[in-house]
């Protein structure tokens, strides 16, 4: 057995945001399961427990104020 299960494409998960994996429920023991990064084991994972899809998608969001507002304005003229 490979340790994980893919999560089905009919539900929505987003991509890990450091590089861009669909992520994969892994069991961890006796504890439960956890939502992690299919490639890296040192990106996020959700708590180990009940398989926690929302968890994953807000921690994976890329918010507006990771965009840089205060650029200089470039004048074309």
């Amino acid at each position: 057995m490979r340790g994980y299960v893919n999560i089905p494409g009919t539900i929505f998960c987003k991509l890990c945001k450091e590089c861009g994996a669909r992520p994969v429920i892994a069991k961890v023991g006796e504890i439960g399961y956890v939502v992690k990064c299919s490639k890296n084991d040192h990106h996020y994972q959700t708590m180990p427990g009940l398989i926690d899809i929302d968890d994953w998608n807000r921690h994976n969001t890329i918010t507006p104020a990771s965009i840089d507002f205060n650029r200089s304005p470039l004048m074309a003229w």
